[in-house]
């Protein structure tokens, strides 16, 4: 009985141990650099979701231009993409780095979102003062300067 159960373990192991499941491809994009890929496509899907007519003005596809940035072309890209999604590990870390990597990106961006409407803000609001200055001194045309008293008068 022991060597029935020894033999089934040691069959258990030998199956169990983690075959390659895709070969290496012959270009392999190495990993950083896949990484780096990943991320560009995906600001550009990004990018096609919240304003689709920006990329339609472009003449010609922009993943060609990212494939030739990383000078890789798109079965090269592919069979990469396929080699890391069959260790969901490796793959799943590389995801993991492109998540940290994009809410970076997203924090940069909503703070300069941040400022840039603070500014805006504080431009209406200076807008406002002046045109209620510029109300005051018109309501009272004995204060007012002779030019713009004239100025009433035209209106």
């Amino acid at each position: 009985m022991k060597n029935f159960v020894f033999i089934i373990l040691v069959l258990f192991l030998s199956v169990s141990c983690k075959k390659e499941l895709v070969k290496e491809p012959k270009g392999l994009i190495e990993r950083g650099k896949m990484i780096d890929i990943m991320y560009d496509l995906s600001i550009l899907e990004a990018m096609k979701y919240q304003n689709p007519l920006s990329l339609d003005s472009v003449e010609s596809d922009p993943k060609k231009f990212i494939y030739k940035k990383y000078k890789v072309d798109s079965l090269q890209f592919a069979q990469s993409n396929i080699y890391y999604a069959a260790d969901y590990e490796t793959y799943k870390d590389m995801f993991d780095e492109l998540g940290k990597r994009l809410a970076v990106q997203q924090r940069a961006t909503d703070s300069l979102v941040k400022i840039d409407d603070k500014k805006a803000a504080k431009a209406a609001k200076k807008k406002v003062a002046e045109t209620k200055d510029s109300i005051k001194s018109s309501s009272n045309p004995a204060s007012a300067s002779p030019q713009s008293r004239q100025k009433l008068l035209d209106q």
